[in-house]
């Protein structure tokens, strides 16, 4: 399935606190299928499962405040609403990086020795330890 155009939104969903609890985690289904017909200007809109068990984990009344997802246009015509994953991105960042630093390679750094006063420290006083003295119960006869 090739992508024409992806996107990463945060969803702010503090206004499902407004409807009634038991329709709370419907109503943040519906908001991030508006918010995705908004911004990215397709009517068809279709919600992955797993981001849709991330809404409905902690049931009906309390839904998520904040969700943070990627919006995928498809050449199907819809809208795929998916889970943003941090890793996957990063990978592919970091092997972007990995490919652009490998055919320049720099000269290691020479850094000047910068002297330091060596750290006193500080001796931490105590106070004597009292001894308590035993108190033994008296017997009785």
């Amino acid at each position: 399935m090739s992508q024409e155009l992806e996107r990463v939104y945060t969803i702010n969903l503090g206004k499902v606190l407004l409807s009634q609890s038991q329709h709370r985690a419907v109503r943040a289904i519906n908001m991030i299928k508006e918010f995705a017909r908004h911004h990215m200007k397709v009517e068809t809109v279709k919600i992955e499962e797993e981001l849709a068990h991330l809404i409905w984990s902690k049931g009906v009344r309390s839904p998520p405040r904040k969700v943070r997802v990627r919006m995928s246009k498809t050449d199907d015509g819809f809208i795929l609403v998916s889970i943003y994953d941090e890793t996957i991105e990063s990978k592919e960042v970091t092997e972007k990086k990995s490919k652009v630093e490998d055919p320049v390679k720099e000269a290691p750094k020479k850094e000047d020795p910068v002297k330091e006063a060596p750290k006193k420290e500080d001796p931490v006083k105590e106070a004597p330890k009292k001894e308590d003295p035993v108190k033994e119960a008296p017997k009785k006869e």
